[in-house]
């Protein structure tokens, strides 16, 4: 069986058989081994072909490492865990903004604190200009995932649905602009994700506790680890079930 993984991220990226070889050392038919029956690379060869992607190992071969060897890397992923979003400092997220180069992926119902930013949709159309891929799934107000939650975080039924309409008004310019790809979900969410590149934030949720009150980690991607990979994947279906906005 194919590796359809690595085969759609080298397409995906505009390489070949013979630029995979050049990049590993090896000859082309090898290449086309590891793609068309699934063979295994050693594995300096499957560090530099995920440098090449983009991807980590464990995506692009998931039975590669060893449980013990993938456990140690996963918990190297965790860079910082704050009891509360509100004390993730605002440098922070300032920081993995300006410094994405490629990609920023928000999975929230409102997200209502980053409008508290009045540059950010200035620095979301810049990022865009230079080529950062922005998605960004809001909410739909008026689904029942969002009138539960809002019921659940002690806040009233309606208020939170409210947040959210605030918050489609505030991106709505990026989307006009085609800076910004936007979606509505249904999703009944356990965690908001906020990822820039291959640094991810995470704001898990947690029963009768508003989001700003709940735990967030702060994640680096490394090569072999399964933590990242978990919460890009969960972001990803969201996506692919989303709707665009009905303005």
């Amino acid at each position: 069986m194919p590796n359809q993984r690595l085969r759609d991220s080298l397409l995906r990226n505009g390489f070949d058989l013979n630029a995979v070889a050049k990049a590993t050392g090896v000859d082309p038919k090898t290449v086309e081994r590891w793609i068309n029956q699934n063979r295994t690379p050693y594995p300096r060869h499957r560090r530099a072909i995920a440098a090449m992607v983009r991807e980590s190992e464990s995506y692009l071969w998931p039975d590669a490492l060893a449980p013990d060897a993938k456990k140690e890397i996963t918990k190297s992923e965790v860079v910082q865990v704050y009891p509360h979003r509100h004390s993730v400092p605002q440098e922070l997220w300032s920081h993995l903004i300006a410094q994405a180069r490629m990609n920023i992926s928000v999975l929230v119902y409102s997200g209502i604190f980053l409008t508290d930013d009045p540059t950010l949709i200035k620095t979301l159309r810049a990022k865009a200009e230079a080529g950062v891929k922005i998605r960004l799934l809001l909410g739909d107000p008026a689904s029942r995932e969002v009138a539960r939650r809002s019921e659940e975080e002690g806040i009233g039924r309606g208020t939170l649905a409210a947040k959210v309409r605030n918050a489609h008004a505030f991106f709505k310019p990026l989307a006009d602009t085609d800076h910004a790809e936007i979606r509505c979900h249904r999703t009944t969410l356990y965690n908001s994700i906020y990822r820039f590149d291959d640094e991810m934030l995470v704001n898990t949720h947690v029963h009768g506790f508003m989001a700003a009150h709940a735990p967030v980690l702060h994640l680096r991607r490394l090569s072999g680890g399964d933590l990242f990979e978990t919460y890009a994947e969960s972001f990803q279906g969201v996506w692919d079930d989303a709707k665009p906005p009905k303005w």
